[in-house]
């Protein structure tokens, strides 16, 4: 955690920043290790280059004490925050109109009184802070993802091979989930996608039937060991699939092998987006590609950076994201398929070793 604040307080310096401010997200899990109680109590932590330290409600000092060394300013709920808020800036030692660097995912009742107790300073979010360091991975991190990764392909694995006539989306959920738990992990999310469920990009897992001759979508990550998995396969539930599922699988799998390509570092988001988009437009199914590429994945799900038409980052080494193209056909079937990539010098490299061919699966 020491060498996070010191790389911090290094881009502080490149970006003119003299206050870092995150409160109880993901932001200050990152950068101190800590995961407080969160409510409607005010925590912060501030981080400027003399002084890193917490605003925090004294019912939960003892117990966040715990998780950090770091300095805490407490106050109580006869008191409220704002004596305490105003200590805490005096330690942090700031010039006089301070510029700040502001969690985007904090709290409102957060972030105004703090910018008000600043004298309303000029301030931006934290993207060329404390975001521009969590989308550069460090190798325990990898680790971290890649085990999370792992353990992700054996559910969707498993949950593939159990499929049967009658069973509901819901079914192979739980079989995906009791897989993560008796492995030590929890699910952070699970889509289970029968026959034209699979054309809603976000769909309900639900009470639908698996019936044969019928497409199954299956998008799912685990959390483990603090980090999470997000990996979407595919399989035809019959015999022989059809022709049109035949077609849709190989455009889809070109446009991931055209998106992985293109990952390279110093080479520019949008044109991961755009390599992948291209093979699907030119099969005549771009209208049917409805969502960006991929989005970075890290203590987050979805955090940057962003696999998008638009996106102008320039791709580094250690950034993990997706690349997730996905044809989808209203009434008949959608399908998507994902891999999370890690950028090293070579290229992008998957975390998943689970093939990316949609399985054939006989009923049986």
């Amino acid at each position: 955690m020491q060498d996070r604040l010191d790389r911090l307080r290094e881009r502080m310096r490149l970006t003119g920043t003299d206050l870092v401010a995150v409160g109880p997200t993901s932001h200050m899990r990152w950068l101190a290790g800590v995961d407080p109680h969160g409510d409607e109590r005010m925590v912060l932590l501030l981080v400027s280059q003399t002084h890193a330290g917490f605003l925090m409600p004294a019912l939960n000092q003892a117990s966040v004490r715990q998780m950090t060394d770091l300095p805490f300013v407490a106050w109580s709920d006869d008191d409220g925050p704002l004596a305490a808020l105003r200590d805490l800036l005096d330690l942090c030692g700031l010039p006089r109109s301070p510029k700040v660097a502001l969690d985007e995912a904090m709290r409102a009742d957060f972030a105004l009184p703090l910018l008000t107790a600043l004298g309303n300073p000029e301030w931006r979010f934290c993207h060329d802070t404390v975001g521009h360091l969590r989308a550069r991975k460090d190798t325990d991190e990898i680790v971290a993802l890649t085990a999370s990764a792992r353990l992700n392909d054996r559910a969707v694995k498993a949950a593939f091979a159990a499929l049967r006539p009658g069973m509901t989306e819901g079914d192979v959920a739980h079989i995906i989930h009791d897989h993560y738990a008796a492995h030590g992990a929890r699910p952070e999310f699970t889509i289970v996608a029968f026959g034209p469920n699979g054309a809603f990009p976000h769909h309900h897992t639900g009470d639908t039937h698996l019936t044969e001759d019928c497409a199954v979508l299956i998008d799912s990550g685990c959390r483990l060991g603090g980090y999470p998995s997000d990996m979407t396969r595919c399989a035809w539930f019959g015999a022989s699939p059809s022709e049109r599922f035949q077609s849709v699988a190989s455009i889809v799998e070109r446009a991931v092998a055209a998106g992985l390509a293109a990952a390279q570092p110093g080479a520019v988001a949008r044109d991961v987006d755009k390599a992948a988009r291209d093979v699907i437009e030119a099969e005549g199914f771009g209208a049917h590609f409805l969502h960006r590429t991929g989005h970075g994945l890290g203590i987050d799900v979805h955090e940057p950076p962003w696999i998008t038409a638009t996106s102008e980052t320039l791709l580094d080494t250690g950034m993990v994201f997706s690349i997730e193209p996905g044809i989808y056909l209203d009434g008949d079937f959608g399908l998507r398929l994902e891999d999370i990539v890690v950028v090293d010098q070579d290229g992008a490299r998957p975390l998943s070793d689970l093939p990316l061919t949609p399985l054939i699966l006989p009923p049986g």
